[in-house]
């Protein structure tokens, strides 16, 4: 059995729905989670990774657990006793869905300090272990769904910067198979898209993808900042406007990992909006 946490996320949903289509026994697991949020034949238990013993429940009989906590990038959690409940219950491999930030901003707090920290527990854990280190996400696009639907707008800083998102569905595609086979233990995969996109050209595939124009208007630094942290602890904002803003090589470097896992390329943003139009209708 694989146990899913994070499982009601834009990977989490993604990366049950694959295990369950590929025959796997999974359990789905997130704080509110209900039998509803999941397809048929897929168990849901309701924890908080915060309180590591309510995991237990879900990890009666699990072989392999998929480590992510909802986007909190670790913030108020105890990695080292979530993992010692995972190897109790007898999970004999972890999959953390990390950050690239971890490498590509070591001085940043919260990648470099809280997101490092959980990637040590996991090294530690006594468990075979795979560490995934996504970029930017194609799915932080769902933020302009309100702004296309009321005015065919996207507003958004650094217009004409660029980096190499990552569709969810590709993320969850690359866990599925590294929960599941022994020959990626101990690695680390970058995961990232097939090209450098630009907020602009986000908006032009997005109104591609609904046969409409959409407008894009650009947001000073200043502007960006207040909106992300209306729901962003203030270490990520400064992080995430550094990466936007000013990418370093790293971070803007076209990783094979997607295909070395997949055997395919990875998704293009213009692919994502086209399954994603609904949402911004």
């Amino acid at each position: 059995m694989i146990v899913v946490t994070g499982a009601t996320g834009n990977v989490g949903r993604w990366l049950v729905s694959t295990l369950a289509e590929a025959g796997e026994q999974v359990t789905a697991v997130s704080r509110g989670i209900a039998a509803g949020d999941v397809p048929a034949g897929v168990r849901a238990v309701p924890a908080d990774l915060a309180t590591p013993e309510s995991l237990r429940p879900a990890l009666d009989g699990a072989e392999a657990l998929f480590l992510h906590d909802g986007g909190a990038g670790g913030h108020g959690l105890d990695p080292h006793a979530i993992l010692a409940v995972a190897r109790d219950a007898g999970v004999r491999r972890v999959v953390r869905l990390s950050s690239q930030g971890v490498a590509t901003r070591p001085e940043s707090p919260s990648h470099g300090g809280t997101m490092r920290a959980v990637e040590d527990a996991v090294r530690e854990s006594g468990l075979a272990w795979t560490i995934l280190r996504p970029g930017g996400f194609a799915s932080n696009a769902f933020a302009w769904a309100e702004s296309v639907r009321a005015e065919r707008t996207v507003a958004a800083p650094f217009g004409d910067v660029g980096i190499p998102v990552i569709d969810p569905a590709d993320i969850a595609e690359v866990a599925a198979v590294t929960l599941r086979k022994d020959e990626h233990a101990g690695h680390v995969y970058e995961l990232n898209g097939p090209a450098v996109v630009t907020p602009r050209q986000q908006a032009a595939a997005i109104g591609a993808a609904l046969g409409e124009p959409v407008r894009f208007v650009e947001l000073t630094r200043e502007e960006a900042h207040a909106r992300m942290a209306a729901f962003m602890p203030e270490p990520v904002v400064a992080t995430t406007l550094s990466v936007l803003g000013e990418p370093n090589a790293a971070e803007l470097r076209l990783s094979p990992d997607v295909e070395r896992v997949l055997g395919r390329a990875p998704r293009s943003f213009a692919e994502w909006a086209e399954r994603n139009a609904g949402a911004f209708r």
